[in-house]
């Protein structure tokens, strides 16, 4: 497995310059600003991400207005204790797109949220404290306690949330196949595994972030 340095050499090489790839990075909130988001932001985002998933992200990032006001706000509490009445008037409004499972998400999720405040004082609480080093054990418990939060929804939504996470995008998959990390893409208790100690060695030797490591990852293959 190279070194992040020289991995990054890669994409500098692929991006034509160091300015190049700097642009081309991002880095996570802090942890304060992590904690400070309010519940119902979080509840928003993730539905936002499991109604992107599989749909036209534009379309659902034009129409979101729409999924604000139905969802009144995303509040957590009236998310949380949805009646039959309110899923026949959901599936019927035009203002959001009319998928009754993931809509049904939306209280399933606002359980989720509310139990994380229950345990942690807030939802935010409980992300800010999670440590990077095991971003696998974050994404199964989104993926166990959460409602279609597994897969690609679940690590979008940590990315959008600004906490530090990593993507596994067929070009960081790439990357950490052809540094024989795994040898697929990885499903496996084992291989998940793998692909933290790789990431955790590489944060070690580079004081970058998840997000960032990610990235340039990405960019030394595409």
């Amino acid at each position: 497995m190279h070194r992040f340095d020289e991995i990054y050499a890669l994409a500098v090489g692929r991006k034509g310059s160091e300015e190049a790839v700097e642009n081309n990075l991002a880095t996570p909130k802090t942890r304060a600003e992590i904690a400070a988001l309010p519940d119902d932001r979080y509840l928003s985002l993730m539905a936002k991400c499991v109604f992107q998933a599989g749909f036209n992200w534009k379309v659902v990032e034009a129409m979101w207005p729409g999924f604000e006001a139905a969802f009144d706000g995303f509040d957590i509490a009236r998310c949380a204790m949805l009646h039959d009445e309110d899923f026949e008037r959901l599936v019927s409004d035009t203002r959001i797109v009319r998928h009754g499972p993931k809509i049904r998400t939306v209280q399933e999720n606002a359980r989720f949220v509310s139990d994380l405040a229950t345990e942690y004082g807030s939802a935010g609480a409980f992300f800010a404290g999670w440590p990077a080093e095991d971003y696998i054990g974050l994404l199964e418990i989104l993926k166990k306690r959460g409602s279609r939060l597994g897969g690609n929804t679940g690590q979008y939504f940590l990315r959008f949330a600004g906490i530090d996470s990593f993507i596994l995008s067929q070009s960081v998959v790439n990357r950490l196949i052809a540094e024989g990390v795994i040898d697929k893409p990885p499903t496996s208790v084992k291989a998940k595994a793998a692909v933290q100690a790789a990431f955790n060695d590489w944060r070690a030797q580079s004081g970058r972030s998840l997000v960032e490591i990610s990235r340039v990852l990405a960019m030394s293959i595409d």
